[in-house]
Parts: C-alpha cells; structure tokens; sequence
C-alpha cells in the first residue's frame, strides 16, 4: 500500500487531530506553526504538510528526516514533480529552489527503498529531470528503483547504458537495458556478448532494439544450446536469407513452420524452408509399440544418468521426434506413458503444462510440447505466465495430473 493509501484508510480523526489535518494542508501556513505540524505526533499530520506545494525548503528539509517512510516518499514524489525547476536554479546555492534540489537529493539516497523508487517512477519518463538524479537512480542498488529509469529515461544515453553494463551491477542491469525502447546497436553488441541468456532472449523479443546483421549472425550461431531464443529469433522484425536458413537448421518443427509463413521471406526461400518442414516430419519415427518400447528404454538410461533433462527433450522435439519426447517427458514426469497420450488425445493444453512442472521443467519446454508434441493450435497454447512462470496454480496441476491418471483405473 502507498503512503497516501496508507494514510487515507486510517481510523476517522479525532476532531483536534482532523483540525491539524487541515492546518498542514492549509496553503499560508507561518514557518512557525508550520514548524510545530513537522514535529506533531501524528503522522497523518506530518504526511499531509508533507504534500503541502506550500510548504518552505526548510520544512521540507526536517521532513526529510522523518522517522516514518511514508511522511519522506510522500515529500520525495511532490519534489520530484517539480524537479527540473528546482535543479534550474541549482547554481544559486542560496535560493528557495536550490534548497529544496538539495532536499530531492537527499531523499534519492534514503535508505528505504520504496522512497527512492516512489522518485524514480516520477523521473523516468521526464526529458528535463535532473541528469545527475537520473544517473544515480539508474545505478541504484535495488532493482525496483533502477529498472524504470534504465527502460525508461530518455535522458539515458547509449555511453550511459554501456557505462552501467560495464559496472559492478552490469549483469543485474542487462535484462532491463535490453529491453529499453530503440536501443542503440552498440548496446545491442555487448548484451549479445554476455553470457546473459536471459538479457540476451529480452534484447531478441525487443522489436525497437537495434541489432546488427552481423551480431544477429553470431546470436544464431549461439542458439542452438539456447532454445528459449529460437521464437523470439524467427519473430525479429528483420531477417536476411543466411539468417533464416541457419535457423532452420535449429529451431524445433512449429518454429520452423513459423519461420517458413513470414511473409518477407522470398518465395523461393520460403518454399525451401517448407520442403526442409516436410523432410522433417517424413523422418519421425512412427508410433510403433516396438518403437515405443525402444524409446522407453532409451529414456529410462538417460534418466540414470543425468541426461534427461529439459535440453535433451527440446533437442529431440527438435529433431521432430514428437513421440519420444513425449516418452522422454512421461519418465521424467515419473508417470506412465498413457497418462501423457491422455493429455495429447484430449489435447488438454493444462495437461501437458502440468506433467512439464511435474518433471520439475520449466515453460520454455511446456510451449512446444504443447504445440508441437501436442499438436494444439497456436491460439490453444498455454503461454508463460507473469516472469516466465507456469500460468497455473500449483493446486490447479496437482489436480491435472491426478484427473489423467485415474482416466486409466
């Protein structure tokens, strides 16, 4: 809850309290009586002089140091709205103006971190805030204070982003960065040359970032051991022939499928990369018992052994084997194979996506099980849900994978 919720569900007043109340939301209050609300033991009171726009510097500046963080993130966001016209007259130290600037200042190093986050959500979008706030929020420790400015400001330029991924929290920082609006190619270049697969799959799903030819290249040379890039990939807004073609070579059936519909492809790539799709499919084994038990036995081995994790079973979906991965995810579901055919007959998206948690996998593995090993159409899938989490309730699942079993007793 925010401070001014905070305040506006307290209890009803008392009448002298509701009076002082008003007192410190008056707009001609004299420094002295305006000094003695700063002190008063209500922090409804102190609160409320704190959002007074008439309030003097010198007010403000004990408010600053209040003991409650709600009476100094309410200060923080009045200053921050009124920020580059404070910093206007920073070069005259001696001014009202310049006084409540240093005020904002200090409050954007408060300890709490909701204050200096309340100042950040204000600043970030503004073209005239304050530069030097800018830079400092930006650098901040806490990820709910700095992410908004990165993504956000456009007082940020690309030496200062480049600045922040060279810095001490520059992997912490990549993922925002790399989703900032229109960013620039440089920046694009030295996410693409991390070892950040998460900053690196946020800067390919960025549509507005700029990324060179030649770094788009390197990234798909890269993706084969990353599948979570292969969907963002095949949907950048531009891709060369090269390009496409070497995805081809990687990316799972469905994608491929994808990739082979854009409609800037020249034709004749494009009904090249729908023979490569048809090859594919004409090379996965058929669903013979004797395959099947084949498949079992494989799966059972790589389970021993510490293979059958989430990149093997994309790595055979990727080969368009859809019938051994689902074998593959049967064992590592430690369930029975009927029990994910029921899923895939019933083509139940929740099914799937929950023998894929139960496996102890993670959704960049549910969405092409459920598409391409489940053959659900594209408006049927599951997506991710919030932060790339399974878009169901753990209760939801446990009850999913109870229902496909007893279909079988």
């Amino acid at each position: 809850m925010s401070g001014a919720a905070a305040i506006a569900a307290a209890p009803e007043l008392p009448g002298a309290e509701a009076a002082r109340v008003r007192r410190a939301a008056a707009p001609g209050l004299s420094l002295t009586e305006a000094a003695a609300l700063a002190a008063d033991p209500s922090v409804t009171v102190r609160a409320t002089l704190a959002m007074n726009r008439a309030a003097c510097p010198r007010i403000d500046r004990t408010l600053a140091r209040d003991g409650d963080d709600r009476v100094r993130l309410l200060l923080g966001r009045k200053l921050a709205a009124i920020a580059p016209r404070l910093a206007a007259a920073e070069d005259d130290p001696a001014s009202l103006s310049a006084r409540a600037y240093s005020t904002l200042a200090g409050l954007v190093e408060d300890e709490a971190v909701r204050v200096r986050a309340a100042i950040a959500e204000i600043l970030r979008d503004m073209p005239d805030a304050p530069r030097a706030l800018i830079l400092r929020l930006a650098g901040d420790a806490a990820a709910e204070v700095a992410e908004p400015v990165i993504r956000f400001s456009p007082l940020l330029s690309a030496d200062d982003l480049l600045a922040l991924l060279a810095g001490a929290r520059g992997q912490a920082l990549a993922a925002a960065i790399a989703r900032r609006p229109e960013l620039a190619a440089p920046v694009s270049d030295a996410i693409a040359r991390s070892a950040d697969s998460a900053a690196i799959c946020a800067l390919l799903a960025n549509r507005s970032a700029q990324i060179r030819e030649a770094t788009l290249d390197a990234l798909i040379a890269r993706a084969g051991a990353h599948a979570e890039w292969h969907q963002p990939l095949i949907e950048r807004p531009s891709l060369g022939a090269h390009a496409a073609r070497a995805l081809s070579e990687i990316v799972s059936a469905h994608l491929l499928a994808a990739l082979s519909a854009r409609p800037d492809l020249e034709p004749g790539l494009a009904e090249e990369l729908r023979r490569r799709l048809a090859a594919r499919r004409d090379r996965a084994e058929p669903a013979h018992a004797a395959d099947d038990a084949a498949a079992l036995a494989e799966a059972h081995a790589m389970a021993a052994d510490g293979r059958l994790g989430e990149a093997a079973i994309l790595a055979t979906l990727g080969r368009g084997n859809t019938r051994a991965a689902l074998i593959q995810l049967a064992v590592a579901a430690e369930v029975a194979v009927s029990v994910v055919d029921r899923a895939v007959t019933l083509r139940s998206a929740k099914g799937l996506v929950s023998l894929v948690w139960r496996a102890g996998f993670g959704m960049r593995l549910a969405v092409p099980v459920q598409a391409e090993a489940g053959g659900l159409a594209p408006a049927a899938v599951l997506p991710a849900g919030p932060g790339g989490g399974f878009p169901l309730a753990i209760e939801e699942m446990h009850w999913q994978i109870d229902f496909l079993t007893r279909m079988g007793k």
